[in-house]
């Protein structure tokens, strides 16, 4: 028998949905939280059962917590996706059209690239291209700002790429809508945006997928066809460290 919708249920999908999406060790202090103040059975390794009770109720909803990876440095985060709704339809209500097409254009930009990302210079050379309304430079880069606020694109040093968030939402889109160029990651079998790619046989795998599959490995080799894996081995303890220290600055900024 399927467990009960609690007070302590309703209060973690509050919190969840005032913030869209939500790193995984913060999910964990969320629940152990909103178990103890309703005063209800708390286990720390129980967190996806916890939601599974919160999903059940929401499939009546089309809605439903999901738990993803972030491609950049492989933490586990969870996101409120509406099913209903579909791609980037789901963006309608908070945009205007031409701030719509921008995205669209953008994201073509990073599905097609070679490593996952569009430079700031080309996603702005398309601002007066837009069929909608054309932008000025200006005005597209506040619109790239709030985008990024806003969770669905990430930026670093100038180059954009798609959110985790983005990705949760939005994979059946972009899997359907890219069928020639988007791929699942062959060792965890979600989508990647960034990744390596076997030379031989080209199956895809996540920067943090690759760096954990080779870590007891001496000689890295493809999981799929067994060929040599010349790429350089991803760090993911130095990726995961970077990460902490740029959480920890966002949270002095905002403190």
């Amino acid at each position: 028998m399927a467990a009960q919708m609690s007070d302590a249920h309703r209060r973690f999908l509050q919190v969840l949905m005032s913030h869209g999406i939500m790193e995984g060790s913060e999910a964990r202090k969320l629940h152990r939280r909103c178990c103890e103040i309703h005063k209800v059975y708390y286990a720390h390794d129980k967190l996806d059962d916890f939601i599974t009770t919160i999903n059940i109720q929401l499939q009546p909803l089309f809605m439903q917590i999901r738990k993803g990876m972030s491609e950049s440095d492989g933490r586990a985060h969870y996101a409120l996706v509406n099913l209903a709704e579909t791609e980037i339809t789901k963006m309608a209500s908070d945009y205007a059209e031409n701030e719509l097409e921008l995205f669209r254009k953008t994201m073509d930009l990073i599905i097609l690239s070679e490593n996952g990302f569009a430079c700031s210079t080309d996603i702005l050379n398309l601002a007066d291209q837009l069929k909608t309304k054309k932008m000025k430079k200006k005005e597209a880069e506040q619109v790239l700002k709030i985008f990024v606020e806003d969770n669905w694109l990430s930026e670093r040093n100038g180059e954009y790429t798609l959110h985790t968030r983005c990705i949760m939402e939005m994979e059946q889109y972009i899997l359907s809508t890219y069928q020639d160029t988007a791929r699942k990651c062959n060792l965890c079998h979600s989508l990647v945006i960034q990744s390596q790619v076997c030379e031989s046989c080209g199956i895809a795998m996540h920067l943090s997928c690759v760096g954990k599959y080779s870590k007891a490995q001496t000689e890295p080799r493809c999981p799929y066809c067994n060929y040599s894996w010349p790429r350089e081995i991803p760090d993911m303890s130095r990726i995961e460290s970077q990460s902490s220290s740029k959480r920890d600055s966002r949270k002095e900024l905002h403190s």
